[in-house]
């Protein structure tokens, strides 16, 4: 029997490379141990940074932003973890040089020994910066011995096209080809695939027309995504070209060839063209099964083309393609929403006689469909079968069929509906009771309008933010604005209204030319203690100065600015042309700047109407160049451009060079005999104004008040 063998002591363990650790310093934060996984970054301890002084516009140098650009985002380390250490190295002399081309990077470069262009792929696969990254690529190929591979060829691509310098890319097939390496296909597949993802069609035909220069003919799978890219960005008669030379060089088609082109045609509406590129398909042995002619269905239904949907389910039916459920609820949808519902119901018979399965949301699309189409019944009854199948209908069922009910006057079965969607919990918003209330007031039913009220609060509705939305659905069609007011009225009495109500109405009726009843609106507001928004100043202040009453318009205007806020643009516009008609030019000249400087797009006769004050500076010559320019706009002169015709005048030139431009509009007949008389004294009652205020000025200005005074004068007591 053979001694047994005694086993040695195991050796204590020595640190290796291979199974060791080693602590990780900042200068080799990546630390490799075990079998290489137990990866560790260490990252340096970053320095608080000094408090940045206070913005000073004063000091503010807007040339410095072209004189010293924002450096580029420095890449975190993870993105460098798996580099070389060479790479890592010339990463390491761009940051310093932060990143940066010049001097001292082609030093530290110049201390590699040897560059190779893989190396030169790896470094332009993680770069960031186009600049930098070209004058790297430039830099290794002028080294002794260097001859830049396909592999740096395309990172400088990819590198191009990721940091947005893609027609710089689309010029590299030049470069190799100057430098002895001539561009093969893979070179222009990447760069129409680069183009292609971005939806740039137009660049993708750019470089097939290049790649034809070069010549080099496209594979079918290359050819395949050209005639894609371009079908996709609307570029159909490029990508027929395509096709043309496609079958010029004596390539056969594939089944995807044949898809791309029909599908660009549906887009274009071409059905006649589609129907003989199927036919050519149907030739090649490569019919379209089932999911190719849903494709062309939906397509053709997005675009609205029913005809031509019909036509290609015949085509299915012609080639023994059985529909499955998607090509059918694809159609009947389409059918339904473009007003064919009686066909789209005879495909849904189809689908039930042969046990289809079909959708609550096919059914909805019928039972909308027959609801607008003003067959009642007939949705009704789907909504019986839908039931009778297992379905429990959604709001998108009961909501039409609602709506259709209140057109019909038939309320009560709708408001039972309603009832049966609050049983089943379906939460129902304001687009289901919005039909009732409209019925409920139409047929002055307020005791029901109230009553449904009521239940909505019950719910957890916002029944003044669905008032307000109420009232504005119902003014919509200036006629009901009469119904809105008296449906206002009786609810106001029972606690129901807001600010916002009160504005809407106010709008309402000053449309439809009721200004006085919207005036009185506005002060039963203030009766009743709402406070007024800017909006509803906004509103009474256009109101006012229709009915001639600029005084109080301006009050309304002062109480916006008192509430910090702005009013509305067409309160701005009616405000300054009511100041101009009463010749208080300098006020309305005001309103003027001050919109232009409060809002983000004041209407264009203010932008004109200082552009003519400027203008005057110059003579009467200038201004009708400005109002040509107006004219060609397609504004005519109006009240507050003459009024600034008649101010910049008055200020910088002569009573007689406005004379010289109201002549000139009269004419070319854009003012009438009577408004040039009406301007003419404008102006001379405003220069008058002007002269005695510089008088008084002056006075003032040397003493002269008490003497004036003294002798019982009253002209400084204006």
């Amino acid at each position: 029997m053979p001694p047994k063998s005694v086993p040695l002591p195991a050796k204590p363990s020595k640190p290796y490379f291979f199974y060791g650790h080693r602590k990780p310093s900042q200068n080799r934060p990546v630390v490799y141990g075990g079998l290489f996984s137990n990866r560790q970054v260490l990252k340096p301890p970053q320095s608080p940074l000094p408090p940045s002084p206070p913005f000073d516009l004063r000091k503010w140098d807007p040339h410095l932003l072209s004189q010293n650009p924002s450096p580029p985002p420095i890449p975190t380390p993870h993105q460098h973890s798996k580099l070389s250490p060479i790479a890592r190295f010339i990463i390491d002399a761009f940051r310093k040089s932060q990143y940066t081309w010049g001097p001292s990077v082609v030093f530290e470069l110049n201390k590699l020994r040897r560059v190779t262009a893989s190396l030169v792929a790896e470094v332009l696969k993680v770069q960031d910066d186009p600049i930098l990254a070209s004058k790297f690529f430039h830099w290794a190929g002028k080294q002794k011995g260097f001859k830049h591979n396909f592999a740096s060829y395309n990172a400088l691509a990819y590198c191009l096209n990721r940091n947005g310098r893609f027609r710089m890319a689309d010029q590299l097939p030049e470069l190799m080809d100057s430098q002895g390496k001539p561009p093969t296909e893979k070179q222009f597949e990447i760069l129409i695939r680069m183009h292609a993802d971005k939806n740039r069609g137009q660049r993708v035909y750019y470089v097939y027309q290049k790649m034809k220069n070069f010549g080099i003919k496209p594979r079918v799978f290359l050819y395949n995504r050209i005639m894609d890219a371009l079908v996709k960005t609307g570029y159909l008669d490029l990508a027929l070209s395509v096709y043309e030379d496609f079958r010029g060089d004596g390539l056969a088609e594939e089944s995807i060839t044949f898809m791309i082109l029909i599908k660009g045609l549906c887009k274009a509406g071409k059905v006649d063209e589609m129907l003989e590129v199927l036919g050519r398909m149907r030739e090649m042995f490569c019919k379209p099964d089932v999911f190719a002619y849903t494709a062309m269905i939906k397509i053709l239904v997005s675009k609205g083309n029913l005809d031509g949907c019909l036509r290609v389910w015949e085509e299915m039916r012609r080639d023994g393609v059985e529909p499955d459920v998607m090509a059918y609820v694809t159609l009947v949808a389409g059918l339904c929403k473009g007003g064919r519902v009686q066909r789209g119901y005879e495909l849904f018979k189809e689908m039930k006689k042969k046990g289809i399965l079909i959708e609550r949301v096919t059914y909805g699309v019928l039972i909308e469909g027959f609801v607008k189409d003003g067959k009642l019944g007939s949705a009704c009854g789907l909504l019986k079968d839908l039931i009778d199948s297992g379905y429990r209908a959604d709001l998108g069922i009961y909501n039409p069929l609602i709506e259709g009910m209140c057109d019909v006057k038939l309320i009560d079965r709708a408001y039972k509906l309603f009832q049966v969607t609050v049983q089943e919990g379906l939460e129902p918003g304001f687009a289901t009771v919005k039909p009732m209330l409209l019925a409920f007031a139409e047929m002055r039913r307020m005791s029901d309008f109230c009553k449904l009220l009521e239940q909505m609060q019950k719910l957890g509705f916002s029944v003044n933010d669905d008032l307000s939305k109420f009232f504005s659905f119902v003014v919509e069609k200036g006629e009901r604005t009469i119904m809105a007011v008296r449906v206002f009225n009786e609810l106001k009495v029972k606690g129901y209204g807001s600010v916002l109500i009160y504005n809407i109405l106010m709008g309402a009726l000053h449309k439809t030319g009721k200004v006085k009843q919207a005036l009185s609106l506005f002060q039963e507001m203030k009766d009743l203690n709402f406070e007024p928004d800017s909006s509803t100043y906004s509103n009474a202040i256009i109101c006012y100065v229709e009915d001639e009453n600029i005084k109080d318009a301006c009050i309304c205007h002062n109480k916006i600015i008192e509430m910090s806020c702005v009013p509305s643009i067409d309160a701005y516009y009616s405000l300054t042309n009511g100041l101009c008609k009463i010749g208080e030019i300098d006020a309305a000249m005001m309103l003027v700047r001050d919109c232009l400087g409060n809002v983000t797009n004041g209407p264009m006769e203010f932008k004109y109407a200082l552009t003519v004050l400027h203008a005057c500076k110059s003579g009467a010559e200038k201004v009708m160049e400005v109002l040509n320019e107006m004219m060609q706009e397609g504004l005519p002169p109006d009240n507050i451009i003459c009024s600034a015709i008649i101010s910049g005048m008055c200020k910088y030139r002569t009573i007689e060079e406005a004379r010289k431009v109201f002549a000139n509009l009269r004419a070319r007949k854009l003012l009438t005999e009577a408004n040039v008389i009406i301007y003419d004294e404008l102006l001379i009652e405003y220069m008058e104004k002007k002269a005695a205020d510089l008088v008084l000025s002056g006075l003032k200005f040397f003493g002269l008040e008490s003497k004036l005074k003294a002798k019982g004068s009253t002209l400084l007591s204006r």
